[in-house]
């Protein structure tokens, strides 16, 4: 294969990327992710079902609001003041 027509397969993939990145930045600006922060906790429901008879867990568990405090839950316990 020529050179030059490595170079402009190249540049033509990087543009479309680019140009893809830049629709996807635009379209998804006004629906930002997260939540608010405040007091209180959010509440996960996380379930697995095997597909068998019976089989399965299903575990529900509390995130922290607060940023800080939500921080907090990846210091090992014995560097908590």
């Amino acid at each position: 294969m020529d050179f030059t027509l490595i170079i402009i397969i190249s540049g033509a993939v990087l543009l479309f990327a680019v140009l893809r990145a830049a629709q996807s930045i635009r379209h998804h600006k006004d629906s930002e992710r997260g939540s608010d922060p405040g007091t209180g906790y959010h509440e996960i429901e996380a379930n697995y079902h095997s597909g068998g008879a019976g089989g399965g867990h299903s575990y529900t568990f509390k995130v922290p609001r607060d940023p800080q405090e939500y921080a907090k839950t990846f210091v090992p316990r014995n560097k908590r003041k």
